[in-house]
């Protein structure tokens, strides 16, 4: 049996990898596929890519991209989640500062650099008009991290997926000012190029199966209880992420793969561009 190691974000989007692990469908398959949850999120998931610590990661396409621009021998296979990732932007409940227009000058919490929520602070700054070179960053590795780091007054604002910190913002320890969604599909799955390579067998015969767990999984019985359960998550909120979510069993097409990268560039997070056949398989 082949072994497969994959990482992820421990979030909600991921619950179909774990429902396919649990059923043993990838067993069954010959696949010992091995989940490893990284609540550090995207900047940690591109080390491990680099690091040969994981063999797929399902991650942000911004910092995916990112990193391949950079170097990162990994490919952009598939879009795992179309709909874009709705970013809640937060301050400690306590805080003076009532609307992002009050955070031109804030210090920016980060899990660390090169992540989502580093990447999206500067495409937010970009919306709002202000000078992105400015920007103060503070790394709190974790939400936990974040709860802290605002609470202390290390950091004014943090930026993460809305649903999953809904719950610390209805504890009365964050309050959300405002949202800003990506304006691109949220989640791919990126593969390191060596695997590609050696175990393409493998990969295809993952992909088979989350995707066709991907698009049956809103018509899973109960599965909104069973998120809520999981996520520590009320229902209602659930059923309104249900409803905005979208699963993509499809190729990342390269207009999209173009306007990440020319953002990406206008914002000058990245300095050069690659073509799509050097990022993609």
């Amino acid at each position: 049996m082949k072994t497969i190691k994959i990482a992820g974000v421990p979030e909600h989007f991921n619950l179909p990898w774990h429902l396919c692990i649990e059923n043993g469908e990838f067993e069954d398959a010959g696949v010992n596929l091995e989940w490893k949850d990284v609540p550090e999120g995207t900047g940690k998931l591109c080390q491990m890519l680099r690091n040969k610590e994981t063999d797929i990661a399902v991650i942000l396409t911004e910092g995916i991209t990112k990193d391949i621009v950079a170097g990162n021998e990994s490919s952009i296979i598939q879009v795992y989640v179309q709909s874009p990732l709705i970013w809640g932007i937060h301050v400690a409940a306590n805080s003076k500062y009532k609307s992002v227009k009050e955070l031109e000058n804030g210090k920016v919490a980060i899990s660390r650099y090169g992540s989502g929520s580093q990447l999206m602070a500067i495409v937010n700054a970009k919306n709002e008009g202000w000078d992105t070179s400015k920007l103060d960053f503070e790394i709190i590795n974790t939400l936990d991290g974040a709860v802290k780091g605002l609470a202390e007054g290390r950091a004014d604002y943090f930026m993460w997926e809305r649903f999953m910190t809904k719950p610390i913002v209805d504890a009365g320890i964050f309050r959300r000012v405002d949202d800003c969604p990506t304006p691109w599909p949220c989640f791919v799955i990126a593969v390191r190029n060596e695997v590609l390579e050696n175990d393409n067998n493998a990969i295809n015969t993952i992909l088979n199966i989350i995707n066709q767990t991907t698009a049956e999984f809103k018509n899973i019985p109960s599965i909104d209880k069973t998120l809520a359960e999981r996520y520590e998550q009320k229902i209602e909120d659930i059923r309104e992420w249900l409803k905005l979510t979208t699963w993509s069993q499809e190729k990342l097409d390269e207009v999209t793969f173009n306007k990440v990268q020319d953002q990406l560039a206008e914002l000058n997070i990245i300095d050069k561009k690659i073509a799509f056949e050097i990022a993609t398989r």
